[in-house]
């Protein structure tokens, strides 16, 4: 037993040195620190230095001093928050001081700029006198469009807050009060959902008098609950009004008890809210607490009990920790990058009671809505959904920052703190997606297209999960009328794992083509077309049974469905057999072909053939270039089309070189409508320099935005680097050729790349109607 015991504290102890040691080398390498200052303009010759710096700079210095608020044109102020610390109460560290304090802010920083794309200047003050740290706060102003402080002891807090509120223009927020609070609140809220208890009634012990305890006591009052219902207890027992020397924060919520320890009070209660330290709530404690009792034992990194302890002696318990290991983590990340790009995208003068009262409901409200998938993940196994263990969403939730900017914006604007009011929230909404789906931009005009006649799109995988959340997001966005293809019972099951609010007869139709009216007529139909591409009667009814790209497409090709996705599960080419058979390809077009798109931060990148032809002839080349710039245009893009070849016009004259300029000739003779060159090496194709250099006379302008590669290698190999390589979001495969509105995706699809595509289908569907018409 002894032996056992030493070998798992060695383990342990291992594992520890372990992680302490990656700690260190992840902010040593490849250089120190987490964060940079990066140029957002360029500076390339001697113009580009004179707007930037002298004369240049000049004239917005005169015209900010003409008009203070110009600086929100002209600098980035507007988006620029101080995190701001002297390191008096770093994380569970103490008073560290505050050049120690500098890995966290630091941190900080990432986490306001990965996850609401603010820029951060970290800045640790060696002061510890409340009001020598105020002056030193105030006089920064004029740098910040916002003021996050951080870490810094009670209650000197307090006052550090409250009077820079005062004196300054613009937000200031202690996180630490009021992230935690935040979150705090939200979850309470889902957790009397979940108990049916009422707000008024709630008897609650609160472990802890610090910054964050107090500001979690005065959120949920605000919310409703009853402050003579609340025990605080402090390192010195339970806060009563005998104490003496109390701060007037703890005066706050001092009771008229004779109990000096939460054991005293503990019988009957509602919820404990722990801010203090490990152990402080017993196994017995928690037994004598009220039916299905609520604990957020929030100290770090060990909490007041262990989410197992209390499991084990109340069932009915839910639990919220600090921890990433447990359910229900209370993480400031929920709430503070977004709460500040609310308040910076309104110039908010403050943050206040109202604003944060809106990111609780907004957080709050997140919960029951479908958690999404991470992102380039198809795994959602593991995906939550609304009950004890998802009170609040991850703080790697996408949706965040729309959900809760938008909502702290309007709060702002409807309490006149803000000084630059949204006219439009539902198009800030549509920005804000923006940053959180590199896809949104492009797609924006596909979908505005795809809500103004939805059009009824068949999914051939109608049982897959990711598939069931893209339609969920499809429903949800009016994009489409979803069909699905699949055995009703477990398409059923899969909407209730996933806590989707999707139903048959409402918002989505499934098809059970095992008891379907249509089997008959789709089968002989089936025959009928295909009995001389050795389809025989039998394998039409089985076919007809068990395919289900095969049941999409003949759902298509009857007009039961007006586009179809398909591909992802089983291998392309077998989905592609079946519309070869069914669908066909458009009139005058010679066969199929496949593009998909690399979306980058600074470009766009359209890629062909990325999935169909091994080695492409120049003319098959020259017929998917059109088809693809066509489909450029359904993006309000202009094509700019590079033909890609290890050559660089005429540098080579291998056969696929040879191929490449033959298919410059071909379009040359066809007067097409847009900008093209080649043949040239891709880093010609990207930068326009080298192109100037190697060939001054190109008519292609700019960077190419769509590669035509010269085999099927050469353009999938580049499409998953350049995807893997810069980590973007894609769209595709685009197949291109088809004479209805249909694609064939990939196993890797994510639901996000499923409800892009669906937008696309009904674009083209609405294309296809209009020309019939």
């Amino acid at each position: 037993m002894n032996d056992d015991t030493n070998l798992n504290t060695d383990n342990h102890s291992t594992d520890k040195e372990q992680f302490e040691q990656a700690a260190l080398h992840y902010h040593a390498h490849p250089r120190p620190g987490k964060i940079s200052v990066t140029p957002t303009k360029q500076l390339a010759n001697q113009r580009d230095l004179a707007l930037a710096y002298s004369p240049g700079v000049a004239v917005p210095c005169l015209e900010i001093q003409r008009d203070p608020s110009l600086a929100a044109k002209y600098t980035a102020r507007s988006n620029l928050v101080g995190v701001i610390t002297n390191g008096t109460a770093v994380l569970g560290l103490g008073n560290i001081g505050a050049l120690a304090s500098k890995p966290v802010m630091e941190g900080k920083g990432v986490l306001f700029k990965k996850f609401a794309g603010i820029d951060v200047f970290d800045i640790e003050i060696n002061q510890n006198d409340p009001d020598k740290f105020i002056e030193a706060v105030a006089a920064l102003e004029p740098t910040f469009g916002g003021i996050n402080l951080e870490d810094i002891k009670a209650p000197e807090c307090f006052k550090i807050e409250r009077e820079l509120r005062e004196r300054m223009n613009i937000p200031v927020f202690h996180d630490d009060q009021h992230g935690t609070s935040i979150i705090v609140a939200a979850a309470m809220l889902n957790a009397l959902i979940i108990t049916g208890k009422k707000i008024e009634d709630l008897k609650i012990i609160c472990s802890g008098a610090g910054a964050a305890a107090i500001s979690c006591l005065n959120i949920i009052c605000a919310l409703g609950v009853n402050k003579d219902n609340i025990y605080v207890s402090d390192s010195r027992g339970i806060i009563s009004t005998r104490r003496e020397n109390l701060d007037e924060t703890k005066q706050m919520y001092a009771r008229d008890t004779d109990a000096t320890t939460i054991e005293e009070v503990i019988d009957g209660v509602d919820m404990f809210l722990g801010l203090s330290m490990p152990g402080t709530l017993t196994e017995d404690m928690v037994r004598r607490m009220a039916k299905d009792p609520i604990i957020f034992a929030l100290a770090n990194p060990t909490p007041e009990i262990m989410p197992e302890l209390a499991h084990a002696v109340r069932p009915d318990v839910i639990m919220a920790t600090g921890r990433s290991d447990y359910p229900n983590q209370v993480n400031n990340a929920l709430c503070f990058p977004y709460i500040f790009r609310g308040a910076l995208d309104v110039g908010a003068t403050t943050i206040n009671e109202e604003m944060k009262i809106a990111c609780v409901r907004a957080i709050a409200a997140m919960a029951h809505v479908e958690a999404t998938p991470a992102a380039h993940s198809k795994n959602i196994d593991n995906t939550p959904s609304f009950g004890r263990e998802y009170l609040i969403p991850g703080p790697l939730e996408p949706n965040l920052i729309i959900e809760i900017a938008s909502a702290v914006a309007k709060a702002a604007m409807d309490t006149g703190v803000a000084t630059l009011p949204i006219e439009d929230l539902t198009a800030y909404r549509q920005h804000l997606s923006e940053f959180v789906y590199n896809s949104a931009f492009v797609m924006k005009p596909i979908f505005a297209r795809a809500k103004s006649a939805p059009k009824r799109i068949v999914y051939c995988e109608g049982e897959d999960n990711n598939v069931l959340l893209a339609v969920q997001v499809v429903v949800d966005e009016g994009l489409a009328q979803p069909i699905l293809v699949g055995r009703p019972a477990i398409i059923e099951s899969n909407i209730k794992k996933l806590s989707l609010r999707l139903k048959d007869g409402d918002n989505i139709t499934i098809v059970n083509i095992d008891d379907d009216p249509r089997y008959k007529d789709y089968w002989q139909g089936y025959y009928e077309k295909n009995k001389r591409n050795g389809v025989s009667i039998e394998l039409a009814r089985r076919d007809v049974r068990r395919e289900t790209t095969l049941v999409g497409a003949l759902l298509v090709e009857n007009g039961d469905a007006d586009g179809m996705i398909c591909g992802t599960f089983g291998h392309y080419q077998l989905h592609l057999k079946y519309l070869q058979n069914v669908i066909g390809k458009k009139e005058g077009i010679s066969d199929f072909y496949s593009m998909n798109a690399v979306l980058m931060q600074d470009r766009n990148i359209f890629i062909a053939d990325t999935y169909i032809h091994e080695d492409p002839t120049a003319e098959q080349l020259a017929e998917m270039t059109v088809l693809a710039a066509d489909q450029l245009r359904r993006f309000n893009i202009t094509p700019r089309v590079a033909l890609v070849s290890h050559s660089n016009f005429g540098t080579s004259d291998r056969a696929s070189a040879v191929k490449m300029r033959k298919v410059f000739q071909l379009l040359s003779e066809m007067n097409v409508d847009f900008d093209f060159d080649g043949e040239m090496q891709g880093d010609a194709a990207l930068d326009v320099n080298i192109r100037a250099h190697d060939l001054p006379s190109s008519k292609l302008q700019g960077a190419a935005n769509l590669l035509i590669l010269p085999t099927v290698d050469a353009a999938n190999i580049s499409f998953n680097l350049l995807k893997t390589a810069t980590g973007s979001a894609t769209i595709g495969p685009i197949l291109l050729g088809a004479n209805k509105p249909v694609h064939i995706l990939t196993p890797s699809a994510t639901a996000r790349r499923v409800v892009n595509m669906t937008a696309l289908a009904v674009t083209e569907a609405q294309d296809l109607e209009n020309e019939q018409k």
